[in-house]
């Protein structure tokens, strides 16, 4: 099969596409293969959402967790099998992408529960607990980028964990994530670790933020509506010139003579929600060297049809991204309030498809229990 030449190029500028969805009726179709092998598909995000959509109603699941159930399983245990089983699939699936990219791409990644985003110890204890029951080096454990996340980010990777920092919304406390995935990898360092078997991604979301700051201009009126759907791709933007200063520095530099490796933005929610908006306007200005766009699949498909990239991301123009968030702050909009938002909003959405996720399964438990 030949890959699509948009996707090639987005690939070839050295922006990985991941898939931001599993399940196992696309594993064993032979779709996800398919997107491998002609969209550039190196790797696969999940989210408690995603386990959601994909287990809630689906016959595939109904035999295993008949199984579980008769083998006196509860729902949590359940829910961790099927989860963990597919993400194992998934990752065996990946593995000639991973060994081909030494690690980089090929990844899968899987997050802690949504319930322990603000209880520090847990998420580090669920985080190891994951890596060991899916037992592929490819896995990724994503942890969100809450106050609590950040110093279990530093345990993790310290652990010698890959890990997906994820729900990051602002500049701000994306440096945190960095100097926490940098911290773990000094203390990893110390422990005498191997740093080059170390991966991480930031998942800076991108959507979301357009979709809030978008309403909050709305009401503003006036001037303030001209500046709706530019927030999202400028704090992207900025976002990826603080990448280029902290791996561009002293600190960074020490760590990398000892093969550690730069921990690449991702490009979440890339998704777009306003359908005035272009539907691949999160793919063609984020173009960044390294880079991950973890998309839809509606997005793949309109990358591979039309997208049109704009030049990669540099510094300078980072740099200009900067004024437009001034110019969204100077008319009237509190981004350190839009971000705290998103930021309680993104780990409650995960917690609300988590429960219905344990609902559902609790439900078929039943069912096959009598």
């Amino acid at each position: 099969m030949t890959q699509n030449s948009n996707t090639q190029n987005l690939s070839d500028a050295g922006v990985s596409i991941w898939l931001d969805d599993l399940s196992r009726q696309r594993m064993s179709s032979g779709n996800l293969q398919e997107l491998i092998d002609t969209r550039n598909v190196v790797g696969v995000t999940t989210n408690p959402s995603i386990f959601q959509a994909a287990i809630s109603g689906r016959s595939e699941y109904d035999a295993d967790i008949a199984r579980l159930s008769g083998e006196g399983k509860d729902v949590d245990a359940v829910v961790e099998v099927l989860t963990t089983d597919d993400v194992r699939s998934a990752a065996d699936l990946f593995s000639d992408v991973h060994a081909a990219t030494k690690g980089f791409d090929g990844r899968v990644s899987i997050e802690v529960y949504p319930r322990l985003a603000h209880e520090t110890e847990k998420t580090i204890e669920q985080a190891k607990h994951l890596f060991e029951v899916v037992g592929r080096e490819n896995v990724m454990v994503k942890i969100p980028a809450t106050a609590a996340g950040i110093p279990a980010i530093t345990a993790v990777i310290a652990e010698g964990i890959s890990v997906n920092v994820t729900l990051i919304f602002s500049v701000t406390r994306y440096l945190e994530v960095m100097d926490a995935y940098l911290a773990g990898l000094e203390q990893a360092a110390q422990a005498g670790k191997d740093l080059s078997t170390i991966h991480s991604v930031a998942s800076f979301f991108v959507s979301r933020v357009d979709a809030e700051i978008d309403k909050r201009l709305a009401d503003l009126g006036g001037e303030a509506e001209t500046l709706r759907g530019s927030a999202g791709v400028a704090n992207a933007q900025v976002a990826f010139g603080k990448y280029l200063e902290v791996f561009g520095s002293e600190r960074f530099t020490a760590l990398s003579s000892q093969g550690a490796h730069v921990q690449r933005p991702l490009w979440a929610s890339t998704g777009v929600k306003n359908p005035d908006y272009a539907d691949t306007l999160y793919v063609d200005n984020l173009v960044a060297d390294p880079s991950v766009n973890t998309m839809p699949e509606k997005t793949l498909e309109a990358t591979a049809d039309h997208s049109e990239p704009a030049a990669p991301l540099t510094a300078e123009k980072a740099a200009s991204a900067e004024t437009v968030l001034q110019r969204v702050a100077q008319a009237g909009v509190d981004l350190d309030d839009v971000f705290a938002l998103l930021e309680r909003e993104g780990v409650e959405k995960f917690e609300k498809a988590w429960n219905e996720l344990l609902e559902t399964v609790s439900a078929s438990i039943d069912d096959a229990r009598a």
